[in-house]
């Protein structure tokens, strides 16, 4: 469907949106109707840095939760916090 367009609800304007649902979940069904492309990229550079600075393992099934509900705070709820202790990269 290279024509599905959304209504982005992190960035608040039409954009294109996935490709597919990127999980077979509601949450993915949900994320699919109302997360453009460029705010699914966001949320992966996002959740790099979670990954990092919490030492969360995706494949343990309590991070995956962690990672979930970051997720679902960053597009629909207050947005995912930083870490307190997070420093962002020395700009180049």
């Amino acid at each position: 469907m290279p024509d599905h367009k959304v209504f982005c609800v992190k960035l608040h304007k039409e954009l294109p949106g996935l490709d597919e649902p990127p999980f077979d979940t509601e949450l993915g069904k949900k994320i699919y109707e109302n997360v453009s492309q460029e705010a699914w990229h966001a949320w992966t550079e996002f959740c790099k840095m979670l990954l990092n600075e919490y030492r969360l393992n995706p494949a343990r099934r309590e991070d995956q939760e962690v990672i979930v509900k970051q997720m679902e705070q960053y597009f629909f709820g207050e947005g995912a916090a930083l870490p307190q202790q997070y420093v962002p990269p020395a700009q180049k």
